[in-house]
C-alpha cells in the first residue's frame, strides 16, 4: 500500500505526523506532497525541519501567489490543483490522505476524485466558521472514506447523504503524539521562564477581510492590558494574514513572537501556558488534552464541538477583557476532550488497509 499525504500548513502536519510514524513502523510506503506555507520562508518553511527529521517529502508544489487577498488565494488553489494531478500520475498512490478544511485540501480532493484515486479525509464532517467550513463539506462529497473525530461529525456526514460504510469515528490523530515526551520551555526560549504567559494564535477570517485590521488591533489592545507575558504564533497564509502579521510584529514587538515552530515545541508552549487565546482550532482540539483553558474569539470556529475548556467571545475589546477574566474560573481538573483518546492513527491505517481493494470504493452514491 502506497500513501500520499497532502500537507500545506503546520496544523495539517499535526494531523498526519502520527499516522506517518506508525506507517513507518509497519513498513508502509508513503510520501508527503508539501505545499503552501510549508514552503514559504515567511511562514517558517516547515518543510526543512520535516526533511531534517527524516520524513519523506517526495513532492513540492509552489502555489502561493503574492497579494494576500481573495483573488490571489483563489488563483493559488488553481495552480495547486493543476500541479497535483502530475504528482498523482507520477507517484501512483493507492490512497491520498487529506486533513482538515483548507483550500489546498479541497483542490487536492477535486484532482484526486477526477483522477479516480482513492481518497480519505481526516477531521471530516465537522462544523466550523469561515470559508474553510464550506471547503470541509465540499471535500466530504468528493472523497471516498471519512475519518470523523467525534460522533457529531459522523452524524453530519450521514445527513449529507454519505453512505454509512464510508464513515468512521476514529478520533483526532493530532492528539496521538501528545502522549510523547514534550520538550521543556528551556529548550524553546529562556525568555519565557519562569513567568506565566498566555499563548496568542490569531488568524485572519477571510469573510471579514475588510475588518481584519480593526479586529487584530483590538485584540492586541486588549491583551496588552492583561498583566501576563504573551507569546505569539504568527498566522496561516490566508487572505488578510499579512495585515495580522504586520500588526503583531509592529505593536507587540516586545513580546516573544514565532513565525513557526516544530510540532513538539508548539505543544510545549501549549502545555505550559496559562491559557491559549485567539481563533485557532488548537484551543478546541489540543488544549483540552493538556487541561488548558482557551478563549475563542469571533466566528472562525463557529459551530464546532467544544470541550468545557472554552470561553467564547466577540471581537470587541470589552468582550475579550471579560473573557480573560472568565477563563480564570475554569476548573482545569474537569476539562475533557471531545476529540478522542489519542489512539486514532492505528484505526486510520487499519481502515485504509481494510478498504484498499474494495470493489465499489470509487463508486459513490447519495443516500437521499
Amino acid at each position: 500500500m502506497r500513501i500520499l499525504f497532502v500537507n500545506g500548513s503546520r496544523g495539517e502536519w499535526g494531523y498526519i505526523k502520527p499516522i506517518i510514524e506508525l506507517a513507518v513502523k509497519k513498513n508502509i510506503e508513503y510520501s508527503i506532497c508539501a505545499t503552501n506555507m510549508l514552503l514559504l520562508g515567511q511562514h517558517g518553511k516547515l518543510v526543512d525541519e520535516i526533511e531534517d527529521q527524516g520524513y519523506v517529502v517526495g513532492h513540492k508544489i509552489y502555489m502561493s501567489m503574492d497579494g494576500g487577498n481573495h483573488s490571489s488565494m483563489a488563483k493559488s488553489l488553481g495552480v495547486f490543483a493543476t500541479s497535483f494531478v502530475d504528482v498523482l500520475i507520477s507517484y501512483k498512490p493507492d490512497w491520498v490522505i487529506l486533513a482538515g478544511d483548507r483550500g489546498e485540501q479541497l483542490a487536492a480532493a477535486i484532482a484526486s476524485s477526477y483522477s479516480y484515486v482513492p481518497t480519505a479525509h481526516i477531521q471530516a464532517g465537522e462544523l466550523s466558521g469561515n470559508i474553510d467550513g464550506l471547503a470541509r463539506h465540499a471535500i466530504g462529497k468528493l472523497v471516498h472514506l471519512h475519518f470523523a473525530a467525534n460522533q457529531d461529525a459522523a452524524d453530519r456526514l450521514l445527513k449529507l447523504g454519505e453512505e454509512a460504510w464510508r464513515i468512521h469515528n476514529v478520533g483526532a490523530p493530532q492528539l496521538d503524539d501528545m502522549h510523547n515526551r514534550i520538550p521543556g520551555l528551556e529548550e524553546i526560549s529562556k525568555e519565557i521562564l519562569p513567568l506565566n504567559y498566555i499563548l496568542c494564535v490569531y488568524h485572519a477570517v477571510t469573510e471579514e477581510f475588510d475588518k481584519v485590521t480593526g479586529h487584530i488591533k483590538t485584540f492586541c489592545d486588549a491583551v496588552k492590558k492583561y498583566d501576563m507575558k504573551r507569546v505569539w504564533i504568527l498566522p496561516n497564509n490566508d487572505a488578510g494574514s499579512s495585515l495580522v502579521r504586520a500588526e503583531i510584529i509592529e505593536t507587540m514587538s516586545k513580546d516573544l513572537i514565532f513565525d513557526n515552530l516544530s510540532r513538539e515545541k508548539y505543544l510545549s508552549l501549549l502545555k505550559n501556558c496559562h491559557c491559549i487565546i485567539g481563533n485557532s482550532s488548537s484551543g478546541i482540539l489540543e488544549a483540552p488534552f493538556y487541561n488548558i483553558p482557551a478563549i475563542n474569539i469571533g466566528n472562525r470556529q463557529y459551530g464546532r464541538i467544544q470541550a468545557n475548556n472554552i470561553v467564547n467571545c466577540g471581537n470587541a475589546e470589552d468582550e475579550i477583557k471579560q473573557a480573560l477574566h472568565d477563563v480564570n474560573q475554569i476548573n482545569r481538573k474537569n476539562i475533557q476532550s471531545a476529540y478522542g483518546d489519542g489512539n486514532s492513527s492505528s484505526r486510520i491505517l487499519q481502515l485504509l488497509e481494510e478498504f484498499n481493494d474494495k470493489d465499489d470504493l470509487l463508486t459513490k452514491r447519495m443516500t437521499y
